[in-house]
């Protein structure tokens, strides 16, 4: 199981897949917005979506786990 986390403080520009979804490495997760710039959380391993802990619009701070991925 991986925990993905914020890398930054900033809000939630975008919610790129949905629980149970299949997601290969290096695919983009969440895609925060900070400083007027994209930082895209992208996943670790091959793995499937287990859990999404943000919508779009909310504001998260840096080490905030932001999804699940087993």
């Amino acid at each position: 199981m991986q925990e993905l986390k914020a890398t930054m403080a900033g809000s939630v520009w975008k919610v790129a897949v949905n629980p149970g979804e299949a997601v290969q490495e290096d695919q983009d997760i969440i895609i925060l917005e900070s400083m007027k710039m994209e930082i895209p959380i992208t996943a670790e391993e091959d793995g499937t979506v287990r859990e999404i802990k943000v919508a779009e619009g909310d504001f998260v701070n840096e080490g905030d786990v932001i999804a699940v991925i087993e």
